[in-house]
């Protein structure tokens, strides 16, 4: 079991990473594409999760490219650790995130219009959309690199 499919260092693990960083990517885009999110708590934390996910989902791409490119996968017990617990901890944030802005966009579209132009509310759904993906990558590749962590 030295190499899970979608493990830290497998091209895989690379993939599910792109997946994690261009949807959190995307979910922030179509949520700041206009200035009114920051009247809704829901959807200031869905920015701030959003922009801590980015950068750990890029730096674990940048790590899981180099381990392929090197042909040598990290299987440090600590860095596994760590990978798991973050993964496991930006999921679970992530999901909540995604969980509050959607309902909060369904909440102000049974409201009415007044509220929340159409135009503008489909993208803050697009942008929980966008989070739930994420969430969903990121929650696969901690479970993943759980399940090699105790055969280090």
């Amino acid at each position: 079991m030295d190499k899970l499919p979608g493990s830290l260092g497998t091209s895989s693990g690379l993939s599910m990473r792109l997946g994690q960083t261009i949807f959190s990517s995307a979910a922030l885009l179509f949520m700041c594409l206009d200035v009114e999110f920051y009247s809704y708590t829901a959807f200031c934390y869905l920015v701030t999760i959003m922009g801590l996910l980015i950068p750990w989902s890029l730096t674990l791409t940048i790590v899981d490219a180099y381990s392929i490119l090197v042909k040598c996968p990290p299987r440090q017990p600590g860095i596994m650790l760590i990978v798991v617990v973050g993964d496991l901890v930006l999921s679970f944030l992530s999901l909540a995130a995604a969980c509050s802005s959607a309902s909060v966009t369904d909440v102000l579209l049974e409201i009415g219009g007044s509220y929340c132009p159409p135009k503008l509310c489909s993208r803050y759904q697009l942008s929980s959309a966008m989070a739930f993906l994420s969430c969903f990558l990121t929650l696969a590749s901690s479970l993943i690199n759980l399940w090699l962590l105790p055969s280090l």
